[in-house]
């Protein structure tokens, strides 16, 4: 809770200003009794409008300024939480951003994106309401009490009677509402998971005929969401009854024994009807105090869902590192006995690897589903660090390199091409913002998807849906490639990035790579694309079993001679 309140610091002023307001507010309200009591002992008992008009001007010149100043507090509240909320969704943005991919595997999206939107929106109510309302709950109840005592000492013992027994009221609800809220929270999350793994595999589900059984879990999902949040909502209603009772017969003591005062002559008429003014306030202030500790309680337990990511440990493998590498690095790499395990699980994926490209150099990678081809594409550009052994860039170790330096100077392709939301232009200069349009062009020709673009009415301008779903697979691969191009990288990383071309198609793109000055590494399931690779490594279960040139691996390399005839053969490949 800390932690998120350390955002408000920059806008302490603002806040002051706003809870100095709120004060002349509350500070209205609690004597506006006092000139009602005026009005009724020195104006309307004695039938003396003169009174009545000068108390209820003074009445009515101090709401304006309470008006006046609830209107500027509520302006600066607004502000506050407003560039609150800002503020705190920029950071967790830039915090997510630098996640690990360990991280990113142990806190689902769909909790993220709860955490950025419904847990930040309740923080910042609380805050406008802390700044506007939470206050002046528990000071009308203290002011209230006060006066009372004030007006007469023995009326304001009733009304003080009851301040503990509310307060236990009150604790009760902070202490058990926060826990039941948090729950909330959880099932909250497990709803979003539910509805963002269902929209991201429509076409599957569609393809499968499966609707029925995701609205199922869909709705058992929000079933438990719903009860979780009845339960709470009872629980507060219980609590509200109590408290309201507990008032209603404060008032009605006061109202007793102020008659009773009233006719023994020690008390007037106008204070009696002071203090019920007190005692109401506090009863009416009830609800919105149970509406303010609900909120409170529920931002609590956001507060702390929110600080759970500012306080998670970001990708801080750059951290520490005091060399920076050339502009232009060679691109020569070299792994030496490298093995590596994924967080929080026991199984090796790569073991002892050790090999070597020189600058410059195509290597292709083949080898069994499973067996480490895409891990090891991932420690090249540190996505996740080694476990054992050293990478070398340069002859330098991995380790001494600035990471975002590093990441600048490799293009990678994935297996999956995403694409984003926006035009064709746009994303292709996602891998260099500053591009020019020549460059781009040269990137899409190289590419092989020139000439597709051109064709379109709105060329490089044409907008394409979230992750190009009005692509096909092999013009998404393609605008990829085209992605990672215009970086002119030193390092390319092409991920089974052309499964999806046609054999000509495929052949040209190689082609157009040869006028790249980089070291290529590329996972494939085709054979025909390692017979031009300067080298050609062959992984099975973590391992390299097998590497050199296309005519030393078919002289040498029993699995080799495997995949080339039964690819010859047009037989089905087991490698990818």
């Amino acid at each position: 809770m800390k932690l998120v309140l350390s955002y408000l610091k920059p806008y302490r002023v603002a806040m002051g200003v706003a809870i100095l307001l709120t004060f002349v507010e509350l500070t209205v309200e609690l004597t506006q009794p006092l000139f009602m009591a005026k009005i009724i002992d020195e104006g309307i008992l004695p039938r003396n409008l003169q009174a009545v008009l000068s108390w209820g001007s003074i009445m009515l010149g101090v709401s304006f300024l309470a008006f006046a100043a609830g209107m500027t507090s509520s302006f600066y509240s607004a502000h506050v939480s407003q560039s609150y909320g800002y503020d705190i969704r920029k950071r967790l943005f830039e915090k997510i951003t630098n996640f690990s991919l360990e991280t990113f595997h142990r806190l689902p999206a769909s909790s993220l994106i709860t955490r950025m939107t419904n847990d930040v929106t309740q923080t910042q109510q609380a805050i406008f309401m802390g700044l506007r309302i939470m206050l002046r709950a528990p000071l009308i109840i203290v002011g209230g009490v006060v006066m009372s005592l004030l007006v007469n000492a023995k009326m304001g013992f009733i009304l003080l009677g009851t301040v503990p027994i509310l307060i236990v009221l009150i604790l009760l609800m902070v202490k058990t509402g926060g826990k039941l809220f948090r729950e909330v929270q959880t099932m909250l999350d497990r709803v979003n998971s539910t509805v963002r793994e269902s929209l991201m595999r429509i076409r599957l589900i569609r393809a499968f005929n499966t609707e029925s059984y995701e609205s199922g879990l869909f709705t058992t999902a929000s079933e438990n969401l719903r009860q979780q949040t009845i339960t709470v909502l009872r629980f507060m209603e219980v609590i509200m009854p109590l408290s309201l009772l507990l008032m209603n017969l404060s008032i009605v003591l006061i109202l007793w024994f102020g008659n009773n005062h009233i006719l023994m002559g020690a008390m007037k008429e106008g204070d009696v009807v002071a203090i019920i003014n007190y005692a109401t306030r506090i009863t009416a202030t009830l609800p919105v105090f149970t509406m303010i500790v609900s909120m409170f309680t529920r931002s609590k337990a956001s507060a702390n869902r929110i600080s759970e990511i500012l306080r998670e440990p970001t990708n801080d493998i750059a951290l520490g590192n005091t060399t920076s590498i050339p502009l232009s690095i060679k691109g020569e790499i070299k792994f030496e006995n490298v093995s590596f395990t994924y967080p929080h699980s026991d199984k090796e994926v790569l073991h002892q690897l050790s090999f070597h490209v020189n600058q410059g150099e195509r290597v292709v990678i083949l080898g069994a589903t499973g067996s480490g081809k895409s891990t090891l594409f991932q420690l090249i550009p540190r996505l996740y660090d080694v476990s054992e052994g050293t990478i070398l860039i340069d002859k330098r170790d991995l380790h001494d390199i600035k990471v975002d330096e590093l990441r600048q100077q490799i293009g990678y392709v994935g297996q999956v091409p995403y694409l984003f939301s926006g035009s064709i232009f746009e994303n292709i200069t996602w891998g260099k913002e500053d591009a020019t349009l020549e460059e781009v062009i040269a990137a899409a020709k190289d590419a092989q998807i020139y000439s597709f673009i051109a064709s379109l009415p709105n060329q490089f301008d044409t907008i394409i849906g979230q992750k190009g779903v009005n692509l096909s697979g092999g013009q998404k691969q393609r605008l990829s490639i085209a992605r990672a191009f215009i970086r002119q990288p030193r390092i390319l990383l092409l991920d089974d990035c052309s499964s999806a071309l046609d054999a000509q198609t495929e052949n040209r793109l190689f082609q157009a790579l040869e006028k790249y000055a980089c070291s290529t590494l590329i996972i494939t399931q085709k054979i025909n694309t390692a017979l031009t690779a300067d080298q050609i490594f062959i992984m099975n279960e973590g391992r390299i079993v097998a590497k050199g040139s296309h005519a030393e691996l078919l002289e040498h390399s029993a699995l080799y001679q495997q995949i080339f005839q039964s690819q010859s053969k047009k037989e089905g490949v087991h490698y990818v």
